[in-house]
């Protein structure tokens, strides 16, 4: 009886097959393929490789790898590689497992299924290469403000290139672009993202995370962080213990101040020069407490902060009111409206007063006298005649005035 040999490039391995039993296969074997799936495997990680057929009269089934080396003939290891091993092996099934896999195992598959003719399918393997941790470089301690500088994320090993994102605490600095190249292997990336920074002394304190993703990480990105430390010139505020300072009470000045690095101390002076009474005039730390007010404390109080980037200040104007004198703004207020009601009267009276006389002027009383014997007489002609008080005779009316 003749024989068929199958013969694996990595090792001598022979399998006798009765050619008899191939000529004897059945079409309905002989005229499907197997089925297989393309696999994507992480770097170090584990994959099976299955290939199944529906009908099959003790027909066998291989598996090869991307070098055509047989790895199982069957349920026969072929190839000596302690990562792959048998999953199953029947008459419809051959599986295969590769552990601890590499960038060296990705490459084409195949299955055979040997009826006549041999059928094959071919089950593609990638393998995702997995970023290095990140880090930031670039970062001198710490940024002056106004300073501008350059931070630097890198990572390498990933296949495909992997993508890198910046943010600022929370927020994703938008517009920062990734440059990438070839490992010296010929098959993973390095990527390397630049971010500007300005010294802004709002940013101090500020996390910056350099992010990896990829899809090897399985939505575990990759992260490396850089806390900002800005140093800026110190702001400076005065606060007064009171709003409305007065003769005979205490007054306590704090002077606020923020920078980086914290000024420590801080200088008072007044008008220009040193507290002139030290006596009443107490520095506690930010704090100037002036413990009984007088008028000779009035004038301009000046508290200095200087850091190692630079100085600033801050100016109060004391002004003190006397208590007792309140009183004499408020009086001065009442005679002045009393007077100005005063002269309104007088002014009203005045009026009334010459509108009265005038009316008086021009409203008269007129006194005549009626002609004697008017009354008796017959008619009125012979009564204008008779009358005393005739026009002949009469006396001109008078007019009185009252």
């Amino acid at each position: 009886m003749s024989n068929v040999s199958l013969f694996s490039s990595s090792h001598a391995f022979f399998t006798l097959i009765p050619v008899t039993a191939v000529k004897n296969k059945s079409k309905a074997s002989q005229g499907q393929f197997p089925v297989t799936h393309n696999v994507t495997a992480v770097e170090g990680g584990t994959i099976n490789l299955t290939c199944r057929v529906d009908q099959n009269d003790n027909t066998s089934l291989q598996w090869s790898n991307p070098a055509q080396q047989t790895l199982y003939f069957d349920d026969k290891k072929a190839l000596r590689d302690n990562r792959i091993e048998l999953v199953r092996a029947s008459r419809h099934e051959l599986s295969i497992s590769i552990s601890d896999v590499s960038l060296s195992d990705e490459g084409q598959y195949t299955c055979s299924f040997f009826t006549m003719p041999v059928k094959t399918s071919m089950a593609y393997l990638t393998v995702l290469g997995v970023p290095e941790k990140p880090h930031i470089t670039g970062f001198n301690t710490p940024i002056m403000e106004g300073e501008s500088i350059q931070l630097t994320c890198k990572t390498s090993g990933s296949k495909p290139a992997a993508d890198i994102r910046w943010f600022k605490n929370e927020q994703e600095i938008q517009g920062v672009k990734n440059t990438h190249h070839k490992d010296s292997n010929g098959k993973t990336f390095t990527v390397i993202s630049s971010l500007d920074i300005r010294g802004d002394r709002r940013d101090d304190g500020a996390i910056i995370r350099c992010r990896v993703d990829h899809e090897s990480l399985n939505s575990t990105p990759h992260i490396a962080t850089q806390t900002l430390e800005i140093h800026y010139t110190p702001v400076v505020t005065i606060l007064p213990s009171t709003p409305l300072p007065q003769e005979g009470q205490p007054l306590t000045l704090t002077c606020e101040s923020r920078g980086k690095p914290l000024p420590e101390p801080v200088l008072w002076t007044k008008d220009g020069a040193e507290l002139p009474d030290p006596e009443r005039m107490v520095v506690n730390g930010r704090e100037l407490t002036i413990t009984l007010l007088n008028k000779t404390d009035n004038g301009t109080y000046r508290c200095e902060a200087t850091n190692s980037i630079g100085q600033s200040h801050a100016e109060y104007t004391l002004i003190i009111n006397d208590p007792n004198a309140l009183a004499g703004p408020a009086a001065t207020d009442h005679a002045l409206i009393g007077g100005i009601v005063a002269v309104v009267v007088f002014v009203t009276l005045c009026s009334i007063i010459l509108l009265g006389r005038y009316l008086a002027r021009h409203k008269g009383t007129y006194l005549t006298n009626e002609a004697k014997g008017a009354e008796d007489a017959p008619d009125a002609d012979t009564a204008i005649i008779n009358a005393e008080g005739s026009q002949v005779n009469a006396e001109e009316k008078k007019e009185y005035f009252i």
